[in-house]
């Protein structure tokens, strides 16, 4: 595993957004709040800012206007031409990304902070988009432990198949001080599963009972699923043992996911130090 050494770079540039989704309220009242008043998120030696990140999706309290916007942060999107006749969320993103980014540019923010909600019983969750970086880990390692002993779970979604254009993805990742050696457990990604769906495409069973709000608890293969509307349960398919997270997900209706399996892993990361302390 790589080990990054960031002596030379320390933290300066830390963005806090909320309202990626417009109807996610928490991270819109947090924001909003600190927007009033920042006096609790300011340290010495830091810029921290915070961000509305939808405000038209925020007006109208719905998840985005033409698309959804933690989805568009990819090179085609960002470097199509300005125009007014780009989905609102495209232009947006081409907006954060020139306030915050891009990635490779020395000025762009080293850390997005980007505040979410969901419908599923998941609780305090990490997303983690990348397995190898010692960086990420020690941090999510950090903010685990601080908020102990109340349980946060590691969500990683690194797999090959399943491509994330996110907000937060356009910021760099140093961290400050001084980290020992680490270990976390995440859940990571394996298969999005889809709802049965009959010959028009309609949803044809629900989330069974003993599934709803089981988000990480363990799944096992013959454990019901699904529920018809003829009360038929279905099992959960396969020879082992899985891990629902997003478990009926109002969200993610639209993108044909019921819920998706996980597996358990345990990841390392080596020490690392930064001049900021």
């Amino acid at each position: 595993m790589t080990s990054y050494h960031v002596t030379e770079d320390p933290i300066k540039k830390v963005a806090i957004f909320g309202g990626t989704h417009g109807n996610e309220l928490t991270g819109v009242f947090l924001v909003k709040h600190w927007l009033e008043n920042d006096t609790e998120i300011q340290r010495t030696g830091l810029e921290v800012k915070p961000f509305i990140t939808n405000p038209r999706a925020v007006k109208k309290c719905t998840r985005y206007i033409d698309c959804d916007l933690n989805r568009v942060f990819d090179p085609e999107n960002l470097g199509k031409k300005v125009s007014k006749d780009l989905p609102y969320e495209v232009r947006r993103a081409q907006e954060i990304n020139h306030l915050f980014g891009p990635k490779d540019n020395e000025d762009s923010y080293d850390i997005i902070f980007d505040l979410h909600n969901t419908t599923s019983n998941m609780g305090c969750t990490l997303i983690l988009e990348d397995s190898r970086n010692d960086l990420l880990i020690q941090m999510f390692h950090y903010i685990k432990t601080s908020l102990a002993p109340l349980p946060c779970y590691v969500y990683l979604i690194e797999h090959p198949s399943l491509k994330y254009a996110t907000t937060r993805s356009i910021a760099k990742y140093p961290v400050g001080k001084e980290f020992p050696p680490c270990a976390i457990e995440v859940y990571k990604i394996m298969e999005k599963v889809d709802y049965p769906r009959n010959e028009n495409g309609d949803i044809a069973a629900l989330i069974h009972p003993n599934l709803q709000d089981q988000d990480w608890k363990p799944l096992h293969p013959g454990d019901p699923v699904f529920l018809t509307l003829e009360g038929k349960s279905i099992p959960l398919g396969g020879d082992s043992t899985v891990y629902p997270v997003f478990v009926n997900e109002a969200a993610y209706y639209e993108k044909k996911e019921a819920f998706a399996k996980t597996t358990k892993l345990i990841l390392n990361a080596r020490s690392i130090r930064s001049s900021l302390h």
